[in-house]
This record gives structure tokens, sequence and C-alpha cells, in this order.
């Protein structure tokens, strides 16, 4: 089993990067739409999404964001983070079976608060740009290293 490792803030540097990638599940889509409460047919109903302009099924906007979150509490600042603020822009839909990579990169400091901004990226396995924005953080002043929980199985079923 892997650790789960801290940058703290004296570690970070501008320009530091980091990615983080995940699947979008036909599990994840049901059962982020169970957690959230978002139950928008878009997301669930496949003879009514084939009426809108995405013409199927696609992930909820949420769901990217959170893995944006992910990103953020694994690799970049990484555990111990205090996730503080997101601006984000959705560009094109995520869809089931789709892979997408946040990338991560550090552009901005602010030492009294031990804040760190990021720029948040997120493509597509195809190299498309599906959202972006910025996060903000504070990163944690101590060194963590903790080892990695294994998610419980879960299925629809």
């Amino acid at each position: 089993m892997s650790n789960l490792n801290n940058f703290t803030y004296d570690e970070i540097t501008i320009g530091q990067t980091a990615n983080f990638s995940k699947t979008l599940t036909e599990d994840d889509l049901i059962l982020f739409a169970a957690v959230s409460g978002d139950v928008n047919p878009v997301h669930l109903d496949p003879d009514f999404a084939a009426t809108t302009m995405f013409g199927e099924r696609i992930g909820h906007g949420a769901w990217t964001g959170a893995v944006i979150s992910a990103a953020i509490a694994l690799e970049l600042p990484g555990p111990g983070t205090i996730y503080l603020g997101q601006s984000l822009s959705f560009r094109a839909p995520v869809k089931v079976g789709d892979t997408i990579t946040v990338t991560l990169e550090v552009i901005e400091k602010k030492e009294a608060k031990k804040f760190i901004t990021l720029s948040t990226l997120v493509v597509n396995q195809h190299n498309k740009t599906v959202a972006k924005g910025t996060s903000e953080v504070m990163a944690g002043t101590e060194k963590q290293s903790l080892p990695r929980p294994v998610l419980p199985a879960i299925s629809i079923g």
C-alpha cells in the first residue's frame, strides 16, 4: 500500500504542478446523483438525454469539481490541505467512460495565511478542455505521510 504525502507551504514553489486522473463510470454517475440529490434526467435518463444538445447522458459538472478536490487532497498540496474556494467554468461535457485529468499549477503564494492559489485545468482523454479555473487552498505547515485508505467496493445493483 502506498502512502499519501503532502507538500508543506514552505516546500511549495510557484510553477509546481501535479496531475490526477479518474474515469467516470456508470456507478460513479449513479452514486453521485444519489449523494448530491441531482437527478437531472440529462444525467440519468438515456431517452431524455438523447433529445438534448449532448445527444447522450453526461456527468454532473460538480463531479468534475469533486475530482479537482481529490487532486488537491491527494496530490498538491496533499493531505491536511484546507479547500477554501473554487472558480470553475465548464467547457465540454464529461460522459460515462471518459477519463479526465486534472492538472494543478501553483500560481500564487500568500505568506500571511499560508494560502496557495492553483490554476486548475481539466482535460479528457482526447486532450479536450472540459473545465478550467482556479482554486484557493490553505497548505499545511507540517509534513505528513499517511497510509492511503482503500475505498470499499460499492456496486449499484
